[in-house]
């Protein structure tokens, strides 16, 4: 299981200067909407600019008409970051286009992920919007993906297992609010720790706050992969 951290931090240098304590270790970073609207391209290539191996997922949840969908497709996989994801609610035509516009490039395409249901959701709100109850439709949702040929879904620790069930084992799966025993929960509602998520079959644990928050970022990520290892 691969960690991934959240870069979601008040400016850029915030940010950077978190990768730099964190260059020990053999991470992924989480760019998302808030420091990507910010910051842009240039956050991408100082990443990269600082360690060629740093592996980025640009995690903007594309949610559009298919072929908007495939146009901001083929631009994502220019900037040279290596995974992304889209709504698996923009369809299986949307999910489809998506990925055949990524595979048409010339250079190596990045993983390409479908959100499932998001971990802020408990069953109830999550009834409210989609008339079903969370399980049957990330289910539904990651078979579609699967379908789709893309390379995996974004969806809980506790949806993991059954995705790959239903899928195969290497059908990627990329879980949000993975928090450290003893950490605050914030604003998700599914959470598991690392270990729980490894034996789920959690292919990229994303965790955010319990890193950034802490005085010692590298002391709370040592610990985290010395619990999955």
């Amino acid at each position: 299981m691969k960690v991934c951290v959240a870069l979601d931090l008040p400016s850029m240098g915030d940010n950077l200067a978190l990768i730099d304590r964190l260059s020990d270790f053999n991470l992924w970073y989480k760019v998302g909407f808030r420091s990507y609207v910010r910051d842009g391209r240039n956050l991408i290539e100082s990443i990269k600019k600082r360690n060629s191996s740093n592996k980025i997922f640009l995690d903007l949840k594309l949610y559009d008409i298919p072929n908007t969908m495939a146009d901001t497709a083929q631009e994502i996989s220019r900037l040279g970051i290596d995974m992304f994801n889209i709504h698996a609610s923009s369809g299986y035509e949307a999910m489809s286009k998506v990925m055949e516009r990524v595979n048409q490039s010339k250079i190596k395409p990045p993983i390409v992920l479908a959100v499932t249901a998001l971990t802020s959701f408990d069953n109830t709100s999550f009834m409210k919007i989609y008339k079903d109850d969370i399980a049957t439709k990330v289910d539904f949702f990651a078979q579609e993906a699967y379908r789709a040929k893309l390379n995996g879904v974004v969806c809980s620790a506790y949806e993991s297992l059954s995705i790959k069930s239903i899928t195969n084992n290497k059908f990627l799966t990329l879980a949000p609010g993975i928090r450290p025993n003893g950490s605050d929960v914030g604003d998700q509602v599914r959470v598991m720790t690392p270990h729980e998520a490894k034996d789920a079959k959690v292919d990229f644990a994303v965790i955010g706050r319990p890193i950034y928050k802490s005085q010692t970022p590298e002391v709370v990520v040592s610990k985290i992969l010395e619990e999955i290892v």
